[in-house]
């Protein structure tokens, strides 16, 4: 049995590509960056900064602070005040991955993750749009220590570099995830926090252990000591779906990756999966995704190219 579904979830999500940048400024500054449908990061390596977020007070960020995002627009700025310049198009402009505003008393690396396809939503949607992990939580030494490793590859690219601040971020991401969960509780992190959680934990690791297995809420209830209504409302308030609904949602996502990178038959992926028929496991792909199987599957996207 996998006992760990989070690797389950970014072995799904596979990073296509990890953007790292690099931010030196002083005196008046503040830089706006949109909405986009990613998960970023920013943390601050020297000196101060303010980030601003929607509906949110300003929050004075201070060295060794590290911040997730995902789906919202913010300001980071020497003050709140300040009129923001478009921050992505000065990016966009910069021959570097550096950019310098007039000195360098405040330094900040920021990220943005970049998944391999659309499986992503489902690691996206299930986090806050903001996480604040700040330099006195534990875990911040470690991600101090990435952090540096990550500059270093910035300041001073060598071989492999782009390799490497990949699985610097990719390890940074994680770390980021741990550091708020312990700080904030299990509720905290969306579904992901449950996976920490005793019972809703263990519950989601034995379905993804065993996807095809026809589990019953009162086969998990039983599995984890709960009763069957004590752990179906357990599981809902913590992950945001019935426990049934999350194995379907889960399957489905297996089911793409599936059919997009194997050649493994509609069949085969369906009997895999625990659907006793082909129509079974159409009705409910279909309904997931608003297309069929075949739609996705590896032959119909190669006849396409």
């Amino acid at each position: 049995m996998n006992l760990d579904p989070l690797s389950d979830i970014f072995s799904l999500n596979a990073l296509a590509s990890v953007r790292c940048t690099r931010l030196e400024a002083d005196g008046s500054w503040a830089l706006w960056f949109p909405q986009r449908e990613r998960l970023k990061f920013v943390a601050i390596l020297r000196g101060a900064a303010w980030i601003v977020i929607p509906d949110r007070p300003p929050l004075r960020l201070e060295a060794g602070d590290t911040l997730l995002l995902t789906n919202t627009p913010f300001t980071i700025a020497s003050d709140p005040a300040v009129p923001a310049k478009d921050g992505l198009t000065l990016f966009e402009a910069s021959k570097t991955n550096t950019v310098r505003l007039a000195g360098n008393k405040t330094v900040m690396l920021g990220g943005a993750f970049v998944f391999a396809d659309d499986n992503a939503r489902l690691l996206i949607e299930a986090l806050p749009a903001f996480m604040y992990i700040p330099a006195q939580q534990p875990t911040a030494v470690a991600l101090s220590n990435i952090l540096s490793m990550l500059d270093r590859e910035l300041e001073h690219p060598g071989m492999g570099s782009s390799v490497m601040s990949q699985r610097l971020a990719d390890i940074l991401l994680i770390q980021a995830l741990r550091g708020y969960v312990a700080q904030y509780g299990q509720n905290s992190a969306g579904w992901i926090g449950a996976f920490s959680d005793a019972r809703v934990g263990r519950a989601i690791a034995l379905m993804h252990g065993d996807v095809a297995h026809r589990w019953t809420v009162g086969e998990l209830a039983a599995a984890v000591a709960m009763s069957r209504s004590g752990f179906a409302l357990r599981f809902k308030s913590m992950v945001g779906l019935a426990p049934l609904e999350y194995l379907r949602r889960w399957r489905m996502q297996l089911a793409r990756r599936s059919l997009r990178s194997t050649s493994c038959s509609i069949g085969d992926t369906a009997a895999a999966l625990g659907y006793s028929s082909e129509s079974a496991f159409g009705n409910a792909y279909k309904r997931e995704f608003g297309q069929s199987p075949t739609q996705h599957s590896l032959g119909a996207l190669n006849a396409t190219r």
